[in-house]
């Protein structure tokens, strides 16, 4: 059942607390940064998590006015969308600390890192299939561009696990060697989507 748990602290972070401080709530949050998700989209992004508990997740965000239900499934209202900076500043805290044993990697948390870390220089349209999913990726003037569902063109795609995504943004496999492994296909432009994802491309 959804918590009704409170910290009865008048101070602004408690409050905050109370609303997406309960396991899972803020995980949710950052699953719907980019757009909208399916119950079982977010299932497969939040492993961890029974089905009863996001439900509950859900219930309570939705209550708090933090996410709402859509014709495309969950998405954040926009007091939702208010906490990206705060999920955002939390993931650079993060990264200090060890990855836990056999960690998850969910597609929007490698697509949020290649938003917030390439800057390719040029405009191009990709389109990033991760899984079932796709992603169309705009770079411009400005950060990168992301929202869910393939772009109508793109100059160049990439078809990969979000595992393998990573590692081509830490630079510890490049394009070719994922290609030759098979844990990537690409399509149009190599050279641009070098320009995206390698790390001595787009330094």
């Amino acid at each position: 059942m959804p918590t009704s748990r409170s910290y009865g602290d008048a101070c602004s972070i408690a409050r905050a607390l109370d609303v997406v401080g309960e396991r899972w709530s803020l995980l949710v949050v950052r699953e719907l940064l980019l757009g909208p998700q399916r119950f079982s989209d977010l299932r497969r992004a939040l492993p961890g998590a029974s089905s009863n508990m996001l439900t509950d997740r859900l219930r309570e965000l939705e209550s708090h006015d933090v996410v709402a239900r859509s014709p495309a499934g969950y998405e954040l209202t926009e007091s939702g969308r208010g906490l990206e900076p705060v999920v955002l500043a939390l993931g650079g805290w993060g990264m200090r600390f060890p990855l836990p044993a056999d960690a998850h990697l969910s597609a929007t948390s490698v697509l949020l890192f290649l938003r917030g870390s390439r800057d390719p220089g040029s405009r191009a349209t990709y389109r990033i299939e991760l899984g079932d999913r796709a992603w169309a990726v705009t770079a411009g003037d400005g950060p990168l561009h992301i929202e869910t569902g393939a772009p109508v063109h793109a100059d160049a795609g990439l078809r990969t696990d979000p595992a393998t995504l990573n590692a081509l943004l830490d630079g510890s496999v490049t394009l070719a060697a994922a290609r030759a492994a098979g844990t990537a296909a690409l399509s149009g432009d190599e050279a641009a989507l070098k320009r995206l994802l390698e790390p001595s491309a787009s330094s």
